[in-house]
C-alpha cells in the first residue's frame, strides 16, 4: 500500500479521525504524520521514510504476529509491549487494513468509557 492510499484508509475509519504533524519542532520528527481518535494516537509514520507504520496492538497478539509475518516488527519510538511496526511495502493490504482498524478500535474503546 502506498502512502496516500494508507492515509485515505485511516481517514475513512470514521468522522472522528484527525491527522496532524505534531512533531515539527523536532528535526527527526518534522515529517511524522499521526492519526488520532478521541484525541489519542492510533497510527503514525514518517512521510519522508514510509518504511514503518507504528500502531497499537493487544499485547497478547504481538509475538504471534511477529512470528507469523516478516513485515511486522518493533514500532518506531513507542513501547513494543503495546505497539507494533509494519512495513507497508511488504505487508499484504488486508493485513495492514485489519491491524490499522484494530488499532483505531483499541484507542477508541479505551477513551470512550
Amino acid at each position: 500500500m502506498n502512502i496516500e492510499d494508507y492515509r485515505e484508509f485511516c481517514l475513512s475509519l470514521g468522522a472522528d479521525v484527525e491527522e496532524k504533524l505534531p512533531f515539527q519542532k523536532f528535526k527527526s520528527g518534522e515529517g511524522v504524520l499521526v492519526f488520532y481518535v478521541m484525541g489519542h494516537m492510533f497510527s503514525f509514520f514518517d512521510c519522508n521514510d514510509f518504511s514503518v507504520i507504528s500502531m497499537k496492538c493487544q499485547p497478547e497478539r504481538i509475538e504471534d504476529l511477529k512470528a507469523q509475518y516478516d513485515c511486522i516488527g518493533n514500532p518506531y519510538n513507542e513501547s513494543p509491549k503495546h505497539w507494533i511496526g509494519i512495513n507497508p511495502s511488504t505487508a499484504p493490504n488486508d493485513l495492514l487494513q485489519e491491524l490499522t482498524r484494530n488499532s483505531y478500535e483499541i484507542v477508541k474503546e479505551k477513551y470512550t468509557k
